[in-house]
Order: C-alpha cells, then structure tokens, then sequence
C-alpha cells in the first residue's frame, strides 16, 4: 500500500474523529478522500464504517472514564437505532448524490435551529430519570437516527445532537451517548457492507487509525471546555458544511460553455 495513502488517511482521519465526536460531518471530509483513492461509492461507504468503529470505541472508553457517559439513556437508546441502522444500510448501496446532498441539507437546518435556541439551557431533565413518554420519543426518534446513520452516516451527529437538546441534555453528556449509540449501529451496518463486499480492509484500517486518534483528542476537549464551547463549534462547523453544500449545489448547476 502506497504510504502517502496511509499517511493522507491518518490526517483526515484525525480530523474527521475530532468533528465527529464534538460535532458532526466527519464522513464529509473522508468520504471523498476514499473516492479520490479510487473506491467506487458503496465501498467508500462501507470502509468509512471500519474508521468509525475505532473511533467511537476509543471515544466511549474515554467518556466512561470520566464518568460522563448516561448508561441509562444511551442503552435505551441502542436497539431501535440498530434495527434503523439495518435498514438504512440496505439502501445506501445505491443512494444517489442528489438523495444524499438533500438530506444533509434538511438536518443542517434542523441543527442551526436548535443550536441557537439552545434548549439545554430552559430544559433541565435528568438523564437517570426516564418517564414512559419521554423514552418512547426517544426510541421513536432513534429508529430515524439509525436509518440515516446506515444509510449515509455523513451528519449522522447534528441529526443525534438535535434530538438529544430537545431532551434538555448538556451538550458533554449529549456527545457521551452519541460515539455510544453510533458504536453499536456501526457494527450493524458493518455487517451488511462486508456481507455485501463492500469495505477495502486495508485503505479503512489507515482511516481507521487516524479516527482514533481524534476520537480520543475529540473527547478530551469536549469534556474540557463544556457546553458553552462545543454549542459555538458545533455551529461554526455547521454552516461551514452548509456553505459546502451549497456553493457544490450552486457549481453543479451552472451551465457549460
């Protein structure tokens, strides 16, 4: 294997896990760097999962080590994301770009309207303390979750953040239950693309590594600056990605001369 390959891997990787921890759109960034590497983009898709894997069982071991992990909530939160993941994943073998870019777009939006409202700051809830309702909206809102994490996985996170402020949670605790929810789904999407034949082992475990390593530095910072930071990257993150988004829309459209 070509080391400028891993070498470029590891780099976005970094990067990549840094974002999807604290933030979201990490696969934004790697996605196209495997199809640059000449992966078709089912493969991409399915090598992408071997990164996100390694990251999120670096970022889970993190965030129980400091004790900011809501076991409660995230485990309620698993089964009907992975069954969503399921599903999802059997259709991202032929999601088209324009499917894809539309998505995105909704839950940026989604996300830019909850982040300024910042719910977390009026709405108080304990995360021990789950009523019937409460958890069947989270079970409700997961399965959604779980069906576009399989299916695109890119902003998976600002989808996840958006639900859990509207649960009044503290952005720290909100990152703790998301690397733990998107561990679990992953290794069911996972399953499908390698099922499929859909993972290049040797491009993800370079990807991998380098997830990792941001996953672990990606916790560390959420846990150090708190709520108030994280809501003014996550922000900045998001309409970054929305500008992509659009000024791409924008190029794609214009007429050839």
């Amino acid at each position: 294997m070509n080391p400028l390959h891993l070498l470029l891997l590891f780099g976005v990787g970094t990067i990549a896990g840094v974002l999807n921890v604290i933030a979201g759109g990490g696969s934004l960034l790697t996605l196209p760097v495997l199809l640059f590497l000449g992966l078709p983009a089912a493969m991409a898709n399915g090598t992408n999962r071997i990164a996100l894997l390694a990251q999120n069982v670096v970022a889970v071991g993190e965030f129980q080590r400091r004790r900011v992990l809501p076991w409660k909530l995230a485990l309620l939160c698993v089964p009907s994301a992975m069954l969503g993941a399921v599903l999802g994943a059997r259709v991202a073998i032929s999601i088209s770009d324009s499917l894809f870019r539309t998505l995105l777009g909704g839950v940026m939006i989604l996300v830019c309207g909850v982040m300024i409202l910042d719910p977390a700051r009026r709405l108080k809830l304990d995360p021990r303390r789950i009523s019937r309702t409460r958890g069947a909206l989270l079970v409700i809102s997961f399965f959604g979750v779980g069906i576009y994490g399989g299916l695109i996985q890119a902003g998976v996170g600002f989808l996840m953040m958006t639900v859990l402020l509207l649960q009044g949670m503290d952005l720290v605790r909100i990152n703790a239950v998301k690397v733990f929810v998107v561990l679990f789904y992953t290794v069911t999407a996972l399953i499908i693309f390698v099922g499929h034949g859909q993972v290049d082992w040797g491009l993800g475990i370079g990807l991998a590594a380098g997830n990792a390593f941001g996953g672990w530095l990606g916790t560390r910072l959420s846990i150090h600056r708190g709520h108030a930071w994280i809501r003014r990257f996550v922000l900045f993150v998001v309409l970054a990605f929305a500008l992509r988004l659009i000024l791409q829309s924008t190029s794609a459209q214009l007429p050839i001369s």
